[in-house]
Parts: C-alpha cells; sequence; structure tokens
C-alpha cells in the first residue's frame, strides 16, 4: 500500500514540535473518505462485537465502494478501526457486513500477522477463553446491542483500604467513612518480576500497612493496571515476567487469593483505568468522565452520562493514534502507533532525544520523566517542547476517542501529569481541538485534580469500590 501516505495519512495543521512524523488516525479516516469522488463510492459497514456474557456492542464505519479508485486501502482503515474497537471494548467473536474478501483477509490478518496474532490470542484465549474470529454475515442477521454496565464505586461507609498497582509504584490509601487518614507511595519494580509470590507479598504487605492505620477493616477494593474480569486477572502488563504456566496457575487467582486471606471480606479489583474515571466523576461530582491516567503506561475508564463505569476493556494504551509507518512500536503488541507511546512515561523518554535533553544511557523511564519534570519547575524550554509534543498528541486523540466515548468531562491523572508540564500539555490539546475540531471545543472541559489527587487519587476512589451492603 505504497499509495497510502500520498493518499490519506495526513500530516497535521498543528505539528508537534519533536515529531513532525506525527500523522494522527483521526485525520487519516477523514482523508481516506474524502477520496471518494461522490457518495456512490462510500459503503457503510456495520459491526458488533461479542463477547461471552452475551454483551453486544455496535458500531457502523464507511469504506470505499469496490469500484472506488482507492477502495485497495479498505482493508487498512477497516482493520484499524477494528482494533480500536477491540482494545476499547473487547469481544471474542466480531460480526461484519462488509464483503467477505474483506473479511477473509481481516481473518488472515489475525491468524498469520504478527500483531493480528498478538490481538486475536488476547482476545480470545487470554481475555475472553474462546477462539477469536470475525464472521462474515448480512445486515439482518447481525447480533442485537446488548450491554452491561456495573455499579461499583461510590461506596464510603466504613473501614476501607484502597490501592493502585502501577508499573513503578504502588499507592496506598486507607479511609474511614470517607475520610483519607492515610496515604502513602511505594517505589517497586514488578514488571521483570518472575515469582507471583513476590507480587503476592509485596502487595499483601502494602495492605498490611495501611491496615494498621485503622481500628478494622470492611473492604478492600484495588485498581491495577491490565484486564480484570470479575476479580481475576486476565492481563496485565505487572505479571509480564512471569511464565505462563504460573501465571495460569497462580496468577489469574492472584486477587482472590488475597480476598481469602483477609477472611472474605467485600474486596473489588478493576483496571486502573476504570477508577481513574470512577474518582474523576466523584471528585467533579459530573458523569460522562473520560479518565486518562499517564503514568508507566496509558490507563483509561469512563464514566457513562448515567454514572457507571462498564464491563469494556479501555485500553487505549494498544489503540493506535499515529498512522505513520515509522511510528514507534509497542515493545509488548509489536504494532505502531499506539497510545502507551504517546501518553505514558515512555512517550517522555521517548522525546527527551529529540529535546535536547541529555540524561545517561539505559536510566530507566521513571527517573528520566523526573530529570523531564525538574527541568520544567527550571523553566528549561527543552522540557517544555517535550510537554508541548504531547499536548498536540493529546488533542488530535481526544478527537479520535471523542467518536467512541460520549464524555463531556476529562480527567487527567498520573507521574506524566505531575507538575507545571501538565499545564502546557493542556493547553496545546486546547489549541488543536479548537483549530481542527471547534465543535468539540465547549464540549469537552479538561479537569486536573490537585497534586495529591493526581497520585494518590485512584487509591482512595478504588477504596470505594466495594459494596458492604451487599456482602
Amino acid at each position: 500500500m505504497k499509495n497510502i501516505l500520498d493518499l490519506a495519512i495526513t500530516s497535521p495543521s498543528v505539528i508537534p514540535e519533536l515529531d513532525s512524523n506525527f500523522r494522527p488516525a483521526m485525520l487519516a479516516h477523514q482523508s481516506f473518505l474524502k477520496s471518494a469522488s461522490s457518495l456512490e463510492e462510500i459503503t457503510d459497514v456495520k459491526i458488533v462485537l461479542t463477547r461471552p456474557d452475551e454483551s453486544a456492542y455496535s458500531f457502523k464505519t464507511s469504506i470505499l465502494a469496490p469500484k472506488a479508485k482507492s477502495s485497495s486501502l479498505n482493508f487498512f482503515f477497516l482493520e484499524r478501526f477494528i482494533k480500536f474497537l477491540l482494545w476499547s471494548r473487547g469481544a471474542a467473536k466480531i460480526y461484519c457486513t462488509a464483503p467477505r474478501s474483506l473479511c477473509d483477509e481481516l481473518n488472515r490478518h489475525y491468524e498469520s500477522n504478527a500483531t493480528g496474532q498478538w490481538d486475536a490470542d488476547m482476545m480470545g484465549h487470554r481475555i475472553f477463553e474462546e477462539d477469536f474470529e470475525i464472521i462474515h454475515c448480512s445486515e439482518a442477521d447481525l447480533p442485537e446491542e446488548k450491554s452491561h454496565t456495573a455499579n461499583l464505586g461510590r461506596h464510603m461507609e466504613g473501614c476501607r483500604i484502597g490501592f493502585d498497582l502501577g508499573g513503578s509504584d504502588r499507592k496506598i490509601a486507607a479511609l474511614i467513612d470517607g475520610k483519607t487518614v492515610f496515604s502513602e507511595e511505594i517505589v517497586w519494580d514488578p514488571i521483570p518480576q518472575t515469582d507471583p509470590q513476590w507480587h503476592y507479598d509485596h502487595i499483601m504487605d502494602t495492605l498490611k500497612v495501611a491496615a494498621s492505620k485503622l481500628p478494622r477493616v470492611d473492604a478492600i477494593g484495588g485498581s491495577a493496571a491490565g484486564v480484570y474480569v470479575n476479580n481475576r486477572v486476565k492481563v496485565a502488563s505487572l505479571f509480564r515476567g512471569v511464565s505462563e504456566s504460573q501465571f495460569n496457575s497462580r496468577v489469574k487467582d492472584l486477587f482472590l487469593e488475597l480476598k481469602r486471606d483477609w477472611g472474605d471480606i467485600p474486596f473489588e479489583v478493576v483496571n486502573d483505568g476504570e477508577v481513574t474515571a470512577l474518582a474523576g466523576s466523584m471528585n467533579l461530582n459530573r458523569n460522562a468522565v473520560l479518565g486518562i491516567a499517564m503514568g508507566t503506561n496509558q490507563a483509561a475508564g469512563f464514566v457513562t452520562p448515567t454514572g457507571q463505569i462498564t464491563p469494556w476493556l479501555n485500553e487505549l494504551a494498544f489503540v493506535p493514534v499515529d498512522y505513520h509507518p515509522e511510528a514507534p512500536k509497542d515493545e509488548w503488541s509489536g504494532d505502531r502507533g499506539c497510545g502507551v507511546q504517546y501518553f505514558s512515561q515512555q512517550a517522555v523518554a521517548r522525546l527527551i532525544p529529540s529535546s535536547g535533553i541529555k540524561v545517561p544511557q539505559g536510566m530507566p523511564f521513571p527517573e528520566q520523566l523526573l530529570v523531564v519534570q525538574q527541568r520544567m519547575a527550571e523553566n528549561d524550554p527543552k522540557a517544555a517542547a517535550i510537554y508541548r509534543t504531547m499536548g498536540v498528541y493529546l488533542g488530535y486523540a481526544l478527537a479520535q476517542y471523542s467518536q467512541f466515548y460520549d464524555f463531556e468531562h476529562l480527567l487527567m491523572l498520573g507521574r506524566v501529569m505531575t507538575g507545571t508540564g501538565a499545564d502546557l500539555m493542556i493547553q496545546k490539546a486546547k489549541e488543536v481541538i479548537q483549530k481542527d475540531f471547534s465543535n468539540l471545543a465547549e464540549k469537552i472541559q479538561f479537569h486536573t485534580p490537585d497534586e495529591k489527587s493526581k497520585r494518590h487519587g485512584q487509591a482512595m476512589a478504588a477504596a470505594s469500590l466495594p459494596d458492604t451492603a451487599s456482602d
């Protein structure tokens, strides 16, 4: 597809100063459809994602009709569209009304392409534990839409512990009737650890520290990077060092084990992105909140306009936001242009060489981030350029996210958002939205909590997850 760059991979009107190669996914899709010479050259495709719990999520997109000059690009754009759906909603089966030849090409992608195989394995075997496939069907045979929401969170009564497990630190909070009596951040390095017992011991020790600040423990709520279904670990970067056999035998039920060891008190663990959004909704007393946490990874979560969190995956770290063919690779999935390389401490480290800031070779990402934040505190223009560049990324990504999430409030949390760089990032994102997506300028309201909440807000909100009245 040598003509993709010429035809549809569009340069943005606001160019990130440290990344002139950035090609926003949102603009590419718009350009792709504009390549049609008439409406007759555009055809709608309906897609329904299904999961074993009988959830079914329905979407519609458009591709070029076979007679259109650039219809050879259909596979690229349909696969990228489905990639967003997979990691925002999650699915074991996808029903699609695209031409059978396109559905067959998609299945070949998931069977033989390295990044496609990774997506299919994660969705099918790891998360939903059944074979993943694209199913060609007519519109009449599409499954009916059916979705669920979860009534977790906002429970404040009693003595509670909340924790948030990230890739470079773990946070803990102890609350009594909604008032935080203790919070702490502890540095750790879980990703390379090969022994599940190491993870268990460190989490248990953290819980014991918080418990020592309370007269009793009525409930424990947790936030952690990864995919969690009914308190079971399905996919989590925190445990990447653990072998597959030990993951299956010990890690999958690690939090159920912890629950038993705490006397089977109410105990809930969900994706850290969901708790980001919940924290924002609780803090703002508003719904329709998209929460994004920029830390070791990119976490995201969503509180619906009616105030509920969802069982969607919301793993926007794996969603492509940059369609440049040489966009940086995600080290885990192998795919290019994914959110983790744009909205995390990895993004900061990736931009440091272009900024002109010098750091020792091999310095860990968290330490590189601290260097940049210290430079920001000293008003270093090189550090400011990093945050402005990430702000451009954010502006275009938010326009893309708005196609799939009905949000009005954006809450920004995480280690990357600590310090004055956060203001620069948001300012630049607003500039992009105002210039290229003015219809969103008044709809999206940006929110950043105080410094303590940025770092500890997720743990505090996580404590509210369990409903003690129902146990």
